[in-house]
């Protein structure tokens, strides 16, 4: 009773072999050793870099007879914030608490929210509000009346230099799509996406969706590549990257098995590539594409893309 669902349905397949059973399971390891070094032969000067800068950082604390209080406010904020979501950014939470109401205005405004037809995306945009306001505004503000000299542009939102490293983009687009093309032909994947089953209803409920889910990416991207680094770096140099990897990862639990090791691959490389570029925006768009595609792809393999503009009804 305690295996996610993914894993149970894993080992429940009928006619599946133990020997592919465990190779599944053991796949991320030796995938791992291969994409790891090339990662770091590709930004290990930009690791360097935010060493030394660490290493400096620290020795000019050590000298004013100060203790660094950065690590002592992100990585606290960083729980709460997560946790919060878990426990009140999701669909159980809106069914409970927010719907209710949203029901009962609307037994005084008729059609005012038309529950009966769009109840789960209404779930999913509390989901995306509670990101929004999660990852961006709460952090943001605190981190601003906590350390009043930092400014919240030097976390990735600088747009300066954004064509010079354009190419990358390009880069790390030809090593990911084809990769996302094989996974999204596994039924893990392809049934899995779109989170919003009733996309295929209408391209208006599509785009509805997209548009959300774009939007939480956004914000998750200004989270962890760029507060988060932005937060860290001096204090940790190149090990805020490897850091903030780990609950990057752990926020993927309960998603495909594979999607959830790729993450890991994922939070190192787009945590990199915030810190090469000194910017969130180039990893966002790598984050935003994939993920829509994964979408379409998903459809687009069950024959399942919308037919009409307006949902009937």
């Amino acid at each position: 009773m305690f295996l996610r669902p993914h894993t149970a349905d894993a080992l429940a397949a009928g006619g599946t072999s133990t020997l592919a059973r465990i190779g599944h399971v053991f796949f991320p390891v030796p995938a791992l050793l291969v994409v790891l070094p090339l990662i770091y032969l590709f930004f290990r000067n930009t690791w360097r870099e935010l060493d030394e800068d660490a290493h400096e950082h620290r020795g000019h604390m050590i000298s004013l007879g100060v203790t660094d209080l950065r690590p002592f406010v992100a990585l606290p904020l960083c729980a709460l914030i997560l946790t919060m979501q878990d426990y009140y950014g999701g669909r159980f939470f809106f069914e409970e608490v927010i719907k209710p109401y949203l029901a009962d205005f609307e037994l005084t405004h008729p059609g005012a929210f038309k529950l009966a037809k769009y109840d789960e995306l209404y779930g999913f945009a509390w989901w995306v509000t509670a990101r929004v306001v999660g990852y961006v505004f709460v952090p943001f503000a605190v981190w601003k009346i906590a350390f009043r000299q930092d400014s919240l542009l030097d976390f990735g939102l600088r747009t300066r230099g954004f064509f010079k490293h354009a190419w990358i983009y390009g880069m790390f687009l030809a090593i990911v799509l084809p990769a996302m093309w094989i996974v999204s032909r596994n039924p893990d994947f392809g049934t899995y996406y779109p989170f919003y089953k009733l996309s295929s209803r209408s391209w208006c409920d599509f785009l509805l969706w997209e548009a959300m889910y774009i939007a939480q990416f956004f914000a998750l991207e200004i989270f962890f590549r760029g507060w988060w680094l932005g937060a860290l770096r001096k204090s940790f140099g190149s090990g805020a990257i490897f850091a903030m990897a780990v609950p990057y990862c752990m926020i993927h639990y309960g998603k495909p098995y594979l999607e959830a090791n790729g993450a890991i691959v994922a939070g190192i490389a787009l945590g990199s590539l915030s810190m090469k570029t000194k910017s969130i925006y180039q990893g966002f768009l790598v984050h935003v594409t994939v993920a829509v595609l994964m979408d379409w792809l998903a459809l687009s393999h069950r024959h399942a893309l919308p037919t009409q503009f307006w949902a009937p009804g």
